[in-house]
């Protein structure tokens, strides 16, 4: 079970309980932001929450790209293990850099979606202001847990658990 190796070895990894916590955190508002967009509130169930569980999975993905950049960068895999003030802002901005890219051609070039009446916009992007804050929120969130989750593994390994 989670004793065996293999287990450890994967909840060890980095990119593991970054990807995880990025799930847990981004699940959720991706349901709470709904109804900032249009037709998401009258989509029937199953295909709201499909949407959802996809724009989660996506953030995920975000996530994990701005970890390798920061990984890259700093020329340190384990940055997540002691994360410093540059490695978390340089991870926040990648995010952010990637939402408004993906929310500009989502909404503007291959209208995958629409903002309601109920989104505010930031100014000169057009990207709405949930999104945003979302990439500023969250991912300090995420290091968060994922470095105590790390460095929780590690003690128990150090304490032959």
């Amino acid at each position: 079970m989670l004793n065996d190796g293999w287990s450890r070895r994967i909840l060890a990894l980095p990119e593991f309980n970054l990807a995880l916590f990025a799930l847990l955190l981004n699940y959720p508002w991706e349901f709470i932001q709904t109804p900032f967009f249009e037709q998401m509130p009258t989509l029937p169930h199953g295909e709201a929450v499909l949407f959802c569980t996809r724009a989660a999975l996506g953030d995920v993905l975000i996530a994990l790209a701005a970890f390798w950049v920061v990984a890259l960068a700093r020329g340190d895999r384990g940055w997540l293990r002691r994360p410093d003030r540059r490695a978390v802002l340089g991870f926040v901005a990648v995010g952010l850099l990637v939402t408004v890219g993906l929310e500009w051609h989502a909404t503007e070039v291959a209208g995958r979606w629409h903002y309601s009446e109920l989104m505010p916009t930031v100014p000169l992007l057009g990207t709405g202001l949930l999104p945003l804050l979302q990439w500023l929120l969250l991912p300090p969130l995420v290091v968060w847990f994922a470095r105590r989750q790390i460095r929780g593994q590690e003690a128990l390994r150090g304490a032959g658990g």
